[in-house]
């Protein structure tokens, strides 16, 4: 059975564009096209809809942020030619895609020594490796020495990638890695309490 997309998001209890955003960053397989519209197999929604929350209690910290992003898009700066996440996207470039720049306290971003990477409400990467930031002068931070511990590539089986090494990075992105994220924010940066179910909403925060 093929699903239009409004029909999909409609499943998943979820706006029409968040749903696309998931199909624009390549993360869904078996799709098909009727004419212009892309149709959806039940089973890929029934996967989206059965995906477990991540489990945050197992964190270290008692808070984690989340980076919350769009699909990639092109990047007009210096340091990078992307800004959000698409599976088509080299790691190095994913990385520089992620670890910056962006409204944040970034102090407490280092303090939950790992930034899930969410997009429409999945974790799609895990970035490590936030204890030193760089402010821009307008409020806005990046992490230059972040490590892209790893990302998904298919959110229905899950499949994904582990690009870093170290045992930790490594266990924290298998942990992580296609769990479903919820978070509220005005901004990208959102944080979430870890020591309670990952659907209850993000707390606001003043930016330092």
């Amino acid at each position: 059975m093929l699903l239009t997309t409004g029909q999909a998001a409609e499943e998943l209890g979820c706006a029409i564009t968040t749903f696309r955003r998931l199909i624009q960053a390549g993360l869904l397989p078996g799709l098909s096209r009727r004419g212009v519209r892309v149709m959806i197999p039940l089973e890929v929604v029934q996967a989206l809809r059965e995906r477990r929350h991540a489990p945050l209690g197992q964190l270290e910290a008692t808070e984690v942020a989340v980076l919350r992003v769009d699909t990639a898009k092109p990047a007009t700066e210096p340091d990078r030619s992307w800004l959000g996440f698409a599976v088509r996207l080299a790691p190095e470039d994913l990385l520089k895609a992620l670890r910056g720049w962006w409204r944040c306290d970034a102090a407490s971003v280092a303090a939950g020594g790992v930034l899930p990477v969410t997009l429409s409400g999945y974790v799609v990467a895990v970035l490590t490796g936030l204890e030193r930031w760089e402010n821009n002068g307008a409020g806005r931070h990046a992490f230059p020495d972040a490590r892209l511990a790893g990302y998904t590539t298919d959110l229905v089986t899950p499949q994904t990638v582990i690009t870093s090494s170290a045992d930790r990075d490594r266990r924290l992105a298998e942990l992580l890695l296609g769990t479903r994220l919820a978070s509220h924010s005005g901004g990208a940066i959102a944080y979430v309490p870890t020591n309670t179910p990952s659907s209850t909403p993000a707390r606001t925060r003043k930016l330092r």
